[in-house]
């Protein structure tokens, strides 16, 4: 008898497990949207802290920013390419530990074009997927041939003017002709703080956006020259519709969140803007 209630429960265990595997994951997952932590949003603590703060808010993937201080037993040792191998590997270890994933690093800017081949070499042993980068325009031959050979995926940030990716148009100019590997971080702030229509942009570059700096920002008020981070949702950005423009390409990537006030004490706040996407996602996908 026993043996007949066991060989029942293994099968109904085999006919519900594909249903559950199917429904695991939210809707945003299952599209292809991934969340990450930009750990810049972190940038008063230390790495370590960074991450355990992006395991807190349940998130579990992180971009690190070049020059993060690591802290813990790594003390004032920092996230470059020069990170010797045993540093390189107990970082690693402990993201795993914490179930998050240093998915890629940015915003890089090379001091010297000999120094790409370093960091492609860093990202592919950290198990990066992209580098979130500005390359000058006169290496982009060289980081190309990278990309081709590494498999390492270029995203390109646009800081505000004068860098030269501040406009989509600049942008492809640059990369159009370049492989599909090489595309967009698209910081949908800077546009906006640079006078652009975000959803515009985000059109324009329609196929070539590999990732996002993810965010909203308050209304510009007179007297002050920045406009700060908001909760998504409660902004000028119109995160809904961003989002459903990005769905309407079929957009496939990471939107690292890069929130840029409440430095001290920011997790409150982030974890809002969490529950907003996930909310946004469930109604739009």
């Amino acid at each position: 008898m026993r043996i007949v209630k066991l060989f029942v429960a293994l099968a109904c265990a085999l006919i519900v497990l594909p249903f559950v595997s199917c429904q695991s994951g939210s809707k945003s997952e299952q599209n292809g949207w991934r969340l990450a932590i930009q750990s810049y949003s972190f940038h008063k603590f230390t790495l370590v802290e960074a991450i355990d703060k992006t395991q807190e808010l349940g998130v579990k993937y992180i971009e690190v920013f070049p020059g993060h201080k690591l802290g813990g037993k790594w003390g004032d040792k920092t996230f470059t390419f020069d990170l010797d191998e045993q540093t390189r590997k107990e970082i690693k270890e402990y993201a795993q530990s914490k179930g998050v994933k240093i998915i890629a690093t940015g915003v890089y800017v090379a001091e010297k074009s000999e120094d790409w081949p370093k960091m492609f070499a860093f990202a592919k042993d950290m198990g990066m997927e992209f580098i979130t980068c500005e390359p000058a325009l006169a290496d982009w031959d060289m980081v190309e041939g990278l990309v081709k050979e590494t498999g390492i995926k270029i995203s390109v940030h646009n800081h505000p003017q004068p860098s030269t990716y501040w406009t989509p148009d600049s942008l492809l100019a640059a990369i159009s002709h370049r492989s599909d590997m090489i595309g967009s971080c698209a910081d949908v702030g800077h546009w906006r703080r640079e006078g652009l229509d975000q959803i515009a942009c985000l059109k324009k570059l329609e196929g070539r956006i590999v990732s996002l700096h993810f965010k909203d920002i308050d209304q510009k008020r007179e007297g002050e020259d920045w406009q700060h981070d908001v909760i998504w949702g409660t902004g000028i950005l119109d995160v809904k519709g961003m989002m459903q423009e990005l769905k309407r390409q079929n957009f496939k990537g990471v939107f690292s969140i890069e929130y840029e006030y409440n430095w001290d004490n920011s997790v409150p706040d982030i974890k809002q803007c969490i529950d907003y996407f996930n909310k946004t996602a469930e109604e739009i996908l």
